[in-house]
């Protein structure tokens, strides 16, 4: 039985409301929690998770269940649950401080803080009893009490050196230079990249494995920029190989659409099933880059698949998109997304055999007994061997899925994170944006408008700034920088999909706020957090592509496009600042860096500047938008118009198109002139 309701039963987060009943006497993150801790001469206890996180809901069942260990948490500690998803900001911080300790770190994150907020000891999941070299945790809590009781000045020196560490680390070794970057830096990115690449099964590294769709999109741009290079077509066969894989992959819904987190093997095939709306938002962005640089029919099908899943399980009634859905349905991982061979053929009949044969499916199954459909042989292929016609096989299969999905529709369905992140949001927008721009579906496009209306609706503050989160009516933290980058982005691609100026007007007011908000004057970076919050103890900057692109890099790609729109020089100048200070770690760690490689490699080649002007410029503007010309900005309007880029412009009969110095006489996705390597 449920205890009495904590303090998180009043939150919104339905991570923190899976806690809400915990014995645990859990505060949120907040004044009343900070203040006791002061007044009471306690330490804290900061545990952080997020709804999806499959380890998270393991502790949670095996300690923060338990009287015996609430009870020592409850007498010794103040605790506080957060979301990570909810407070980044501070995720970011307490992550950090543990990673510093220990050499690592994950979710659940477990941190002890001084009275004051400071860290001084912390880890990740702890077991109930000691396993897997680890304490257990209640070894851990009594542990740390003792130590807070007995060796305070120990802790507390412990915490001010920490501290000082993670205000040093938040300069991330930057080295600033005045060199241009050059073609050959732009291939040993490239080569680095490649170095990594699984030849057989795509993607980079060994398992678990992630779709790092940054990279992708950089060895298809230099494939694009430098076609003739040696490095050229084994960057795009890598690139497609692992969208390819993916795609047939068990990461990849071959039911339902949409992908999974990551993979836990090298072959795609069992993946973390927990579905993140970032991860698709990403994956349908790259899929368009792909299909718009080879045509090829299965990306775009790839990309209608998982709009249909977007749809289907994550949109909500206003237009907005909630934040992932669990791995775990039924206290089982998987189980909502795997089948037995007796399941199918029960569902399919004649069909099955073709089925199963085609999705790897047979009696003893491919992972614990159940059956994770895959492809192991393209459809082109496997139709000639079964002596059928793509368009023949592909029919059957379409009816199957259909089927089977109607029947998994009736099982228990895994937990819905059901917030909305307005960063995470703007980079669904953009992927619908995207994806419309590939392939001229104005589905996309109708849902990215909705999509857009609701966030400018529900999360704007009166003061013109943004909230982090919205659930139930009630939007709720500041929001953070990737946010506001994020949705900078989407703003700029709407623009581009549309032609309505108020997107880019949108932008440009944003971009100031920024500026004027979260600025760093002495290196030309953002913090994560704005001038005006005061519940973190330090600022961070965080410049490192990982799951999410970071929002350093999200905004100087926006300061460098939006510069050359707006006409303002000193955005494109603070955009080359930040690139060339961190040049060097971009070079040698790619795969870290992803989103500054594609901003180095822009800068490098130079930005296309496309100005379309006409009655008919929404036809040729349509036409130079599905080309795949990733290095570009490109403005359209049928009549007179005071931007820069079309200032002066002649809007006759016929429309004109202008490609100015930075880029290319051509609009055509064709090699950028002075691009060439030595």
């Amino acid at each position: 039985m449920n205890a009495p309701a904590n303090r998180l039963i009043h939150e919104t987060s339905p991570y923190l409301l899976q806690h809400a009943h915990n014995p645990v006497q859990w505060y949120p993150w907040g004044n009343e929690a900070l203040e006791t801790a002061r007044k009471e001469n306690k330490p804290i206890l900061v545990s952080i998770g997020y709804s999806a996180c499959h380890w998270c809901h393991v502790m949670e069942r095996e300690s923060f269940e338990d009287a015996e260990t609430a009870q020592l948490m409850n007498a010794s500690f103040v605790n506080i649950k957060i979301d990570r998803e909810e407070r980044p900001d501070l995720d970011h911080i307490y992550m950090d401080a543990v990673q510093a300790m220990t050499g690592s770190g994950g979710w659940p994150l477990n941190v002890f803080l001084t009275p004051e907020g400071k860290p001084f000891y912390g880890g990740t999941y702890f077991p109930p009893r000691r396993a897997y070299n680890r304490p257990s945790w209640q070894e851990v809590l009594e542990n740390v009490a003792t130590a807070f009781a007995e060796r305070r000045h120990e802790i507390d020196a412990q915490a001010e050196n920490l501290t000082h560490h993670l205000l040093q680390s938040n300069g991330f070794g930057l080295q600033a230079s005045t060199a241009a970057a050059d073609a050959a830096q732009l291939a040993t990115i490239t080569e680095n990249i490649l170095k990594t690449a699984d030849r057989e099964w795509g993607g980079f590294g060994k398992a678990p494995k992630f779709p790092q769709t940054f990279t992708i999109a950089t060895l298809l741009r230099f494939a694009w920029a430098f076609p003739a290079h040696a490095l050229a077509a084994d960057a795009r066969e890598t690139a497609l190989r692992s969208l390819d894989k993916m795609i047939e992959g068990g990461i990849y819904d071959q039911l339902g659409g949409g992908f999974a987190r990551y993979a836990t093997d090298t072959e795609w095939l069992i993946p973390h099933f927990e579905k993140m709306l970032y991860d698709n938002a990403l994956l349908l962005i790259v899929l368009a880059d792909a299909f718009q640089f080879t045509g090829i029919s299965r990306y775009r099908e790839v990309m209608e698949e998982t709009v249909a899943f977007l749809e289907r399980e994550l949109q909500g009634p206003e237009g907005g998109f909630y934040a992932a859905l669990d791995a775990d349905s039924e206290g089982e991982e998987g189980k909502y997304y795997v089948w037995t061979e007796a399941e199918i053929r029960a569902v399919l009949g004649a069909d099955a055999d073709l089925f199963c044969a085609y999705y790897d499916v047979h009696p003893e199954g491919n992972w614990e007994g159940h059956s994770i459909l895959r492809v192991l042989d393209p459809l082109e292929s496997f139709a000639a061997k079964q002596g059928l016609t793509p368009e023949e096989l592909a029919g059957v299969l379409i009816n199957c899925r259909l089927r089977l999905l109607e029947v998994r529709e009736k099982r228990v369905k895994p937990g819905l994170d059901d917030k909305l992140i307005l960063g995470w949001n703007a980079l669904a927008n953009s992927g619908l944006t995207r994806a419309y721009a590939a392939t001229g579906n104005h589905r996309f496009l109708d849902l990215a408008l909705r999509n857009i209306e609701f966030l400018w609706r529900s999360l704007q503050a009166p003061d013109g700034s943004f909230y982090h989160t919205w659930k139930n009516g009630v939007a709720k933290v500041g929001a953070f920088l990737d946010d506001y980058a994020l949705l900078i982005q989407a703003l700029q691609h709407l623009y581009e999909a549309t032609w309505d100026a108020v997107w880019l007007e949108r932008a440009i007011a944003l971009t100031e706020h920024v500026v004027a908000r979260f600025s760093e004057d002495e290196t030309g970076f953002f913090f994560y957090t704005p001038d005006n919050q005061d519940d973190v103890i330090i600022r961070k900057k965080e410049v490192y592509d990982g799951a999410l692109p970071s929002g350093n890099a999200v905004m100087a790609l926006n300061l460098r496009r939006l510069g050359i729109l707006a006409n303002r020089p000193e955005w494109v100048e603070r955009s080359e600042q930040m690139v060339r200070a961190l040049a060097t770690a971009v070079i040698k760690y790619p795969g870290s860096f992803g989103v500054w490689a594609g901003l180095l490699q822009e800068m490098t080649v130079g930005t296309l500047e496309i100005a379309v002007a006409g009655p008919e410029f929404i036809s040729v503007s349509r036409e130079i938008r599905t080309d795949y010309l990733p290095f570009k900005v490109i403005m359209a309007t049928g009549e007179a118009s005071p931007w820069p880029l079309l200032e002066g412009k002649p809007a006759g009969r016929r429309p004109a198109t202008c490609a100015p110095a930075t880029g290319p006489e051509t609009r055509k996705a064709a090699p950028l002139s002075g691009a060439a390597f030595p």
